[in-house]
């Protein structure tokens, strides 16, 4: 036997086969997932508190030693025997107190219990199920914290403020539960002693965030924060109930030094951009070019829209052929691919709509498609693409 070989007498795998029917909370190797509590946050928005498993948190600790503000969770969910993938917001910072808990017993706990928590807003089958029906102590399996929506994608992450610099300002523009990735990210943007505006567009305003948002007003001289409820015209800026070039410049912000991390519905990111689009800089950039999108939205940063169109509409192209090869199907599409094979009665693979879950992927035999969320225009050879997000460019054949 060769010299510093080895072999693992019992395999990790077995391990966990056995540990598994043992108790569905053990592993050594899939990190695991156990709900504690909910708690209501607003009309709209409610907040799983999970125990995690010694598998998640060895590995959080080997590749991360945690996770950033504004990353999520892909959770697999058991529905009725069907395995379902869907991807949620994880709520505040590693190890950051639970605001919303006055309870002093409860805070306690929370603090001595590895937790992770995530917010959803209930509005589809694993959604509704999630926070209404799955009982207490009930086991998920979860990817760990994904996503680039995080201070890092900026030059700032890292940098130390001096008394003589001049704090970096950020601008934080959410739309309904878009403000779920902004937890964590205006946490810790406030830590590292930057200058942080937040807008956030809803048509209620919950009490929970709002009382979240003074105690950081009131610890932060720098955090300014806009709560605009769409059906007050008191709350409005620069007296529009939407977003728009004015109420961006009514904040004062030197817009060509600040970063934008924006998080809501199509409509309001793809407004964000024509907002953008209206406002001259008094330096060469344009202001789109400051501007970090979260994934969970896709917006087109070139169209022009109405306060009262749809995603689909927004994405309007000239009408191309989408063929399926292996059905022997074709449709007409003149938005994303998977919108028009459905508005075609026909069925595509799909999960979250959003370009996250990668469950809508499927092979492009020919043809030249156009991605939604970064503008990237593909060959018109063989590749792989996600018809979530992508829009024909010219008649397409897939591999379906």
């Amino acid at each position: 036997m060769a010299n510093g070989y080895r072999p693992e007498i019992i395999q990790r795998a077995f391990v966990d086969f056995i540990g598994a029917r043992l108790h569905p909370f053990w592993s050594l190797t899939i990190p695991k997932l156990r709900l504690i509590a909910r708690y209501t946050l607003s009309d709209d928005l409610i907040a799983l508190r999970f125990e995690t498993n010694r598998a998640f948190k060895q590995q959080i600790s080997e590749m991360m030693g945690g996770w950033q503000g504004g990353q999520y969770l892909d959770l697999c969910v058991c529905i009725d025997g069907v395995y379902y993938q869907r991807s949620y917001s994880i709520v505040g910072l590693a190890h950051q107190p639970l605001w919303w808990l006055d309870d002093t017993t409860e805070r306690h706990t929370a603090d001595q219990r590895h937790t992770v928590t995530i917010a959803i807003k209930p509005q589809g089958l694993v959604s509704d199920y999630l926070t209404k029906q799955m009982p207490l102590a009930s086991v998920v399996d979860t990817s760990l914290p994904l996503g680039h929506f995080t201070l890092g994608q900026t030059s700032i992450v890292g940098q130390e403020i001096s008394e003589n610099d001049k704090p970096i300002p950020l601008l934080f523009i959410a739309g309904g539960s878009g403000i779920t990735p902004m937890l964590g990210l205006i946490n810790q943007a406030l830590s590292n002693g930057h200058q942080v505006t937040l807008l956030h567009y809803s048509r209620t305003v919950s009490s929970k965030l709002k009382h979240q948002w003074q105690q950081l007003n009131d610890a932060y001289p720098d955090f300014i924060y806009h709560l605009i409820n769409t059906e007050d015209p008191t709350t409005y800026l620069a007296s529009t109930r939407y977003l728009s070039a004015e109420g961006l410049l009514s904040l004062n912000l030197p817009l060509s030094d600040t970063q934008i991390f924006a998080c809501g519905s199509q409509t309001l990111l793809a407004g964000l951009y024509e907002a953008a689009a209206e406002i001259t800089l008094s330096t060469n950039k344009q202001l789109r070019d400051n501007i970090i999108v979260e994934n969970f939205g896709n917006a087109l940063a070139d169209v022009d829209i109405s306060s009262n169109q749809t995603f689909d509409k927004i994405i309007s192209v000239e009408e191309r052929t989408v063929y399926l090869r292996s059905r022997q199907r074709q449709f007409v599409s003149d938005t994303t691919i998977l919108a028009a094979a459905e508005n075609a009665d026909v069925r595509l693979a799909h999960g979250c709509r959003q370009g996250i879950c990668q469950l809508c992927r499927c092979n492009k035999v020919s043809g030249v498609v156009k991605n939604v969320q970064t503008g990237t225009v593909s060959g018109e050879g063989y590749e792989s693409i996600q018809t979530c997000i992508n829009i024909a460019m010219t008649d397409v054949v897939l591999d379906v």
